[in-house]
């Protein structure tokens, strides 16, 4: 509860102290740290989580062959080196729309692309239930520019196996919108049905939200903040936040501070002020920079949030 801090900072663990372990130890190249940091994982959603930290870690890739040669009948360092060598050619790229990207960048892309790929593909060869490689499989889908087909096989090769799977369904849906493979009408039927099957308290519904925010990122100037304040898209974000983390049924797990960062955003921006605060006061200070860096204030997605919060609490 408050206070929190005027002007939080973004921290890349997200205030989480195994997340600052993990990083610490692959910072330090700690092998057995790291591989005690995966095993205390609860379930698939947590080990796809603790992932996400690890790959977007910085160095990684500096050391990550060294484990992997050292153990080569090992799973985890194969995992970890493909899974951030998605990142790594993320990196490669950059965030800018294909039209800015340079011959060059896309060419180092596509290097790393493919041997992250293969990397994910011998674990899942050795483990087809390993459904984080999977995960990242469905990831990579997008820069690899596989078809429709193949990109559903993988994702359904996580689905089969855990149904309700949050990253997995989060990848999904980008692959879907209109931005890379897929349609406006693709994105929001996916989303909507994730989030009418989704368990009261699941973070499914997020998917929900940000359909509206990727069409919302579509629009030209003007139409955006006109679309977020309709009734129809508020209705949704009210509903999604309802059934999730506003839902008595939600507990926070591991990995969530993005997620509800993506509802205060949403329902601030849509002007549900007293259902924003109560998001807010879940969060704290744990601010990220997904999603404010699409409405950031004098250039800082940690000021987006806290000029937000001030808003909600304003009016709630």
């Amino acid at each position: 509860m408050w206070p929190f801090r005027r002007t939080p900072v973004i921290d890349p663990a997200c205030g989480d102290l195994r997340a600052r372990a993990l990083l610490a130890a692959l910072g330090a190249r700690d092998r057995q740290t790291v591989r005690e940091i995966f095993v205390t994982a609860a379930g698939p959603d947590d080990h796809a989580c603790l992932m996400e930290v690890a790959a977007d870690a910085a160095g990684v890739q500096d050391w990550i062959g060294e484990w992997v040669a050292a153990e080569p009948g090992a799973t985890l360092p194969l995992l970890l080196q493909g899974c951030h060598g998605v990142s790594w050619a993320w990196e490669a790229r950059g965030a800018r729309y294909a039209q800015f990207t340079r011959a060059q960048q896309f060419q180092e892309f596509f290097r790393r692309l493919e041997f992250a790929e293969e990397c994910l593909y011998e674990v899942v060869a050795r483990d087809p239930g390993e459904v984080t490689a999977w995960t990242w499989l469905t990831l990579s889908a997008r820069g690899r520019q596989v078809g429709p087909e193949e990109a559903e096989a993988r994702f359904a090769e996580v689905t089969r196996r855990v149904p309700d799977h949050l990253v997995a369904h989060e990848q999904r849906l980008q692959y879907l919108c209109g931005k890379w493979f897929g349609s406006h009408q693709q994105m929001f039927a996916f989303a909507r049905e994730a989030t009418a099957r989704a368990p009261h308290g699941s973070l499914l519904p997020e998917l929900l939200v940000v359909a509206h925010l990727e069409y919302w990122l579509s629009l030209p100037g003007g139409e955006d903040d006109a679309y977020l304040i309709s009734g129809p898209v508020r209705a949704d974000v009210v509903t999604a936040a309802e059934h999730s983390v506003l839902h008595p049924a939600f507990v926070p797990r591991f990995g969530w501070p993005p997620r509800l960062n993506t509802f205060a955003m949403a329902l601030t921006a849509t002007g549900e002020y007293a259902r924003a605060a109560r998001v807010f006061d879940l969060i704290g200070d744990r601010v990220t920079d997904w999603p404010w860096c699409y409405r950031p204030v004098l250039g800082s997605p940690a000021r987006a949030f806290a000029a937000a919060r001030r808003q909600a609490q304003r009016h709630r």
